[in-house]
């Protein structure tokens, strides 16, 4: 099953992508390294909100590839896997995308594939209702990562000022 969503950020792209390729731990939601594998491994809380503070999270095991790069955006693959009782969640390929609008704009962009668990009868059950808890999962994953990059890359351009010299 394929998932695309995105959204725009106003930042400029050199920003995003500083942010973006530096440290996942400042933008990918929740997410916690686990010290037994040397930070290889990336746990984070994914999920969705409905009915007005009631939220649906589950853990899942992310690991990042290398990045791609292209004159105007850069792509980061991911991989996600529900912890603990994998067969009843979906695994998730995903390209995470950040790529420039003009000056002071960039998309951040996430397009994913997932395999529902349970064969047949999950890929029914997927066209049924999976498929919206899917989508509804991926948007909130890519607003909040939004969200960090957004608090990221305000935070480096505060810092960058406060330590240029006044002249």
């Amino acid at each position: 099953m394929f998932i695309r969503y995105f959204l725009d950020l106003p930042l400029p792209f050199e920003e995003v992508q500083e942010t973006f390729l530096a440290s996942p731990e400042a933008w990918v939601p929740g997410l916690a390294r686990d010290a037994e594998d040397r930070g290889e491994r990336l746990l984070a809380e994914v999920g969705f909100s409905f009915d007005d503070g009631h939220r649906v999270d589950k853990r899942v095991e992310i690991e990042l590839g290398p990045p791609f790069h292209f004159p105007a955006k850069t792509t980061l693959p991911l991989t996600w896997t529900a912890t603990g009782t994998e067969r009843l969640f979906p695994s998730l390929d995903a390209d995470m995308e950040i790529a420039s609008l003009g000056p002071n704009r960039t998309q951040l962009a996430i397009s994913a594939r997932y395999r529902p668990p349970f064969g047949g009868v999950g890929r029914a059950l997927d066209r049924a209702l999976l498929h919206r808890v899917a989508e509804a999962t991926i948007k909130d994953f890519l607003d909040r990562v939004g969200e960090g990059i957004a608090a990221e890359a305000s935070a480096r351009s505060v810092e960058g000022r406060s330590q240029t010299p006044i002249g």
